[in-house]
């Protein structure tokens, strides 16, 4: 109990310093751009982009262009043979290894001591800091704090550098204070063989007190489920009868809720959103029952907004935040105080309001599907999934969809490969709900299917159980960051599954 009462009264603490860049978001944007390009002038890249004379936004969009991983890679390369001050003043030995979906190339994102320590926990103090201002009887720390993060361990780069899984990162620097309260093991907790490891941490975590959970829904669902099979209780209140919050993020919630909610029937469970990646930590639901994030602005990043009809353009305009409009979608730029600058993230974000600065994440930059004019985004495909279930009483674990290209003799639509935790009883029912609840979301979708002019009713195939599993088993991807492709524009994941699902004579 006395732990629990210093910590939280230090954590609280912090509320009013998230309060200031409610208040002033742009000031503190400024200040915080400002003392990015102060910073990085003496580095390499600040040289070669003259970081000393820019003065305003407008010179540092001069500056340089809007960059991706091709144009980092040289020098991150060069920061893991132990170049130091190329992107960033102080030195980088850890590289957050991220390969976004499903991508067999592997990014290193660079890892400096202020990311870890002015971001990435910042951030997840701050989660707790607004658990515990709307929550006055919480005492998580109490009980025991489990993280359910990626299967990588830490490896050695070169002989002073290193990587790993983001999750593995933090884990292996974590303060002594977060250290002594969290479950399972280190040993554990960054075991490289995800299935072992999901079998260890059911057996070790289900005889702790849990008070919170961290972790991708439907990676921390796989260990829950897991746990009740070791432990024979019909729910995970029985096993955790103190557990009191669950942080998520990393893919939606919404396919997945039905499910938690059946497996932790408590009513005092809450459950709040963050918005984090190897790049930093960006966003917190601070608002308990509200969908939306609060832009967390103190955290040495710059943000940008680049409008997504302008993404393919030859001369890109993105805009600072003092610009952005809410239900416009905005691919997200980012410099931050890890040495990169001016980075397209591959994330898309539309602003429910501003002052404060509220989003929701509406998907990827290269995850949605538009072959027919129709502009589905992973934001709409989640909503429409999650009114189709209630609608037939499913449960949906995974889900992936790509178009069908029109042919001469063949209209063109969408195809949708499913995988349930609850199949509905007659799937034509549950496409024709699809179908509707797609309209419902999306207007541009509603106007390309009136009289299948432009686009055809879904084709639905249910899954067999564990197909979306074997699959990134198969491309040795269980775990952490690795999630399925929510939607394309082509049909690389589908033909790729649908390929696998026949080689392993699972019928679709």
């Amino acid at each position: 109990m006395a732990l629990n009462a210093v910590l939280s009264w230090f954590i609280k603490k912090r509320i009013h310093q998230i309060d200031l860049f409610r208040k002033y978001p742009i000031e503190v944007q400024q200040e915080v751009l400002h003392n990015l390009i102060y910073r990085a002038q003496d580095t390499v890249w600040g040289r070669q982009h003259n970081f000393s004379s820019i003065k305003s936004y407008e010179d540092f969009k001069r500056a340089m262009p809007i960059q991706d991983y091709e144009h980092v890679k040289p020098y991150v390369d060069r920061l893991i043979h132990g170049e130091q001050n190329l992107l960033w003043p102080t030195d980088i030995k850890w590289f957050a290894k991220s390969s976004g979906t499903t991508n067999d190339k592997s990014k290193f994102i660079p890892v400096s001591k202020e990311a870890l320590e002015d971001c990435h926990y910042r951030g997840g103090k701050d989660l707790l800091s607004i658990y515990y201002n709307y929550n006055e009887l919480a005492n998580l720390y109490d009980g025991k704090s489990l993280v359910v993060g990626g299967s990588s361990q830490v490896n050695q780069l070169s002989e002073d550098s290193y990587f790993g899984d983001l999750s593995a990162i933090i884990v292996k620097n974590l303060p002594f204070w977060v250290e002594y309260r969290r479950t399972p093991d280190i040993s554990v907790a960054l075991m490289g063989v995800w299935e072992e490891k999901i079998d260890k941490m059911a057996e070790l975590t289900s005889r702790e007190d849990v008070t919170n959970i961290a972790g991708v829904p439907s990676w921390t669902l796989v260990l829950l489920k897991k746990i009740l099979e070791k432990t024979g209780a019909s729910n995970i209140s029985e096993v955790w009868p103190n557990l009191q919050l669950i942080m998520h993020g990393g893919v939606s919630f919404e396919p997945y809720r039905k499910q938690f909610n059946r497996l932790i029937p408590s009513p005092t469970v809450s459950y709040l959103e963050s918005f984090n990646a190897s790049e930093g930590f960006f966003g917190i639901q601070d608002i308990i029952g509200q969908q939306d994030m609060l832009l967390m602005l103190d955290y040495g990043i710059f943000f940008e907004f680049l409008p997504m009809d302008e993404i393919d353009s030859e001369n890109p305009n993105p805009i600072s935040l003092e610009d952005v409009e809410p239900g416009i979608n905005y691919a997200l730029i980012i410099s931050t105080n890890a040495g990169l600058w001016r980075y397209m993230l591959g994330d898309t974000v539309c602003f429910t309001e501003t002052y404060p600065f509220r989003f929701t994440i509406t998907g990827r930059t290269k995850s949605f599907i538009n072959v027919f004019g129709e502009e589905l985004m992973v934001a709409n495909s989640d909503k429409a999934l999650s009114i189709a279930c209630n609608q037939t009483n499913s449960l949906i674990t995974d889900y992936t969809a790509g178009p069908v290209f029109m042919t001469e003799t063949h209209q063109g639509g969408h195809e949708w490969l499913i995988e349930f935790e609850h199949a509905p009883e007659n799937m034509h029912v549950f496409a024709v709900e699809l179908d509707n609840a797609l309209k419902s979301v999306n207007s541009d979708y509603e106007a390309k299917r009136v009289g299948n002019l432009n686009l055809n009713f879904p084709v639905v195939h249910a899954m067999p159980k564990g197909t979306f599993y074997t699959w990134l088993k198969s491309k040795n991807k269980l775990g952490g960051q690795h999630k399925i492709p929510r939607l394309s524009n082509t049909r690389k994941y589908l033909d790729e599954i649908m390929a696998f699902a026949r080689q392993e004579n699972i019928e679709v």
